[in-house]
């Protein structure tokens, strides 16, 4: 475990000569108690953030470079966002090999269908709810360069990486645009997750996406509804969520980024390969740093909606 003073030994020893005001702008608000962090949570690497002050809470191998499954896709949402904000209202043909991809992958999807047109803003819908990695593909192959498919994505993909180095991610690298990765260099720290998330919340549209429980949107060119649900089970079932993304792969295990709004205070929380319990252990981050106790029944998928 860490904080952002270190280890226990060197964050007392220095207590011992530092003024309380340094000590206080190291450790969350609280009781002494507080500084041990949150119990009992068994992801492999895990952060906490308080968005607002910029300010480490709490973390756990917070720097381990680890797989990230489809959290991948907050980073594909960023490049749309940030480099083609002005597009989203661009409309873009859904491809067969779009579901060719998530066939071969027996990856999550937004079941769009061949020939339908929608618009970026609704594919990052699809993107973001279902965890579509065919609408993963098509943001990919419409903003990418070059003249195949392969190029395109390829090039959208070193789009991702070029984000992550303007970021400061330093401990993270994309070989994906949906967290399928292809060469198994597809990896982040829930620290430089935590901070691209705190990015990527800055705009108001991706926080009205992940945000929604559920969502309906009706194709361009024909008359098709598609109806997609948010996979993060902890929207509705604790008090301020409003977001951010599910991940599971065999390689990642259970991923979750979130993210609260209470009392004026905005927290950005990752968990990366947390089998134990992902919810649970969001839970607990999040009452840590709101220094609460928040029973925590779990919202139940409509039959049929796609968990990941």
């Amino acid at each position: 475990m860490e904080s952002c003073g270190g280890s226990a030994t060197r964050r007392w020893g220095t207590a011992l000569t530092a003024s309380t005001a340094a000590v206080a702008a190291c450790l969350p608000a609280g009781p002494a108690e507080a500084a041990a962090g949150p119990p009992g949570v068994t992801a492999r690497g895990a952060y906490l953030l308080d968005s607002g002050a910029d300010r480490a809470l709490w973390g756990k191998a917070a720097d381990a470079r680890l797989p990230m499954a489809s959290t991948t896709k907050i980073m594909t949402a960023v490049v749309v966002l940030d480099e083609h904000a002005g597009d989203l209202a661009q409309q873009v043909t859904v491809k067969q090999s779009y579901r060719d991809w998530v066939e071969r992958r027996q990856a999550s999807t937004a079941d769009l269908r061949t020939g339908d047109r929608l618009t970026v803003r609704q594919l990052l819908y699809a993107l973001m709810l279902p965890s579509g990695c065919d609408a993963a593909y098509a943001l990919a192959d419409t903003f990418g360069t070059g003249d195949t498919e392969a190029g395109r994505t390829a090039s959208f993909v070193a789009a991702m990486n070029d984000k992550a180095r303007e970021l400061g991610l330093r401990d993270t690298h994309y070989d994906s645009f949906d967290g399928n990765s292809t060469g198994g260099a597809n990896y982040t720290s829930a620290r430089d997750l935590a901070r691209l998330t705190r990015h990527a919340m800055r705009n108001d549209l991706l926080v009205n996406v992940v945000k929604s429980s559920g969502t309906q949107q009706k194709a361009a060119n024909v008359n098709r509804l598609y109806t997609w649900y948010n996979t993060n089970k902890l929207l509705g079932s604790y008090p301020g969520v409003i977001g951010v993304k599910t991940g599971s792969t065999r390689a990642a295990g259970p991923c979750l980024v979130f993210a609260a709004r209470r009392d004026g205070r905005t927290v950005v929380g990752v968990l990366l390969n947390d089998p134990a319990g992902r919810y649970p252990d969001a839970a607990k981050m999040l009452d840590y740093a709101y220094h609460v106790r928040t029973p925590l029944r779990l919202r139940t998928l409509p039959p049929g909606a796609h968990e990941d």
